[in-house]
């Protein structure tokens, strides 16, 4: 990859006013062609190299527990790979995340390359927030297919409109949190939405606080796909409610204080 000029995504791709209502009222929202087929391309060896790097699970998928078999989960990939910083500090990503939130900047909370297996295992439903100490529901996660993907391999589903009671479970990813937000979701009534396909450099966009969940990967091929987490500019570090929360503010907040700005070095503005 050392020989190939890497495209500097830093080019805007403005969202529609439909699109942004859509996200606010709904939770989420697709928005096709983020990146080029030849952007995706360059971008999918990067972060796929990356990743084959620095995954640590070695466990047979028989040997994981739930969460485990959801899919390999990469972190931060920004922080070690010069390359793949490239991808995740990205401007084009970042306004679309601030523009979605309707705020003037984002921060970077971290990146995770997310890989389901062929055979690997559902995604609980869940609600990412529910691992972040922030004070703020301004918090937004970009998740883009670094190949073409449909139903079969492991489509992110949402609950529509479910963004708006806050965290609602104290539930990590689980057979106990897929129970709870299953009955939740049914009895609130919330619409089930997924797309029956993405193409590679599609992206959808969650609030922190949408309940959501993905089937099984039932296809012969890696479910390849790249997200990042943006918390808007100005938020602050709120008191951990519980063990996921301490271990992200000392991890991806560098142990900031309870009350300071979301302002780490690793926590840098994207705009």
């Amino acid at each position: 990859m050392s020989t190939i000029k890497l495209p500097e995504l830093n080019q805007y791709h403005d969202i529609t006013y439909a699109q942004a209502a859509e996200f606010r009222q709904n939770g989420h929202v697709l928005i096709p062609n983020v990146l080029n087929a030849e952007e995706v391309l360059i971008y999918r060896d990067v972060i796929k190299e990356a990743a084959d790097k620095f995954n640590t699970e070695k466990r047979d998928l028989e040997e994981r527990d739930t969460y485990g078999k959801a899919f390999l989960q990469i972190m931060n990939l920004w922080e070690v790979d010069e390359q793949a910083k490239k991808f995740t500090l990205a401007k084009r990503m970042g306004k679309i995340a601030a523009d979605l939130l309707g705020v003037e900047n984002v921060r970077i909370y971290h990146d995770q390359a997310l890989f389901k297996e062929p055979g690997g295992g559902p995604t609980p439903w869940h609600q990412d927030q529910y691992y972040w100490p922030l004070d703020t529901h301004n918090t937004i996660t970009m998740w883009m297919p670094l190949v073409d993907i449909n139903v079969e391999m492991g489509m992110l589903t949402f609950a529509s409109d479910s963004h708006k009671n806050g965290v609602v479970f104290n539930y990590e990813i689980s057979d106990e949190s897929e129970a709870e937000y299953e009955k939740y979701v049914k009895d609130n009534a919330f619409p089930i939405m997924r797309s029956s396909t993405m193409k590679a450099g599609d992206a959808t966009w969650h609030y922190g606080n949408t309940i959501h969940s993905a089937p099984g990967n039932q296809s012969d091929l890696m479910r390849e796909v790249m997200t990042i987490i943006y918390v808007a500019d100005g938020a602050r570090v709120a008191e951990p409610k519980n063990s996921w929360q301490v271990n992200d503010r000392e991890r991806w907040l560098m142990n900031a204080p309870v009350g300071d700005l979301v302002k780490s070095e690793i926590n840098p503005l994207v705009l």
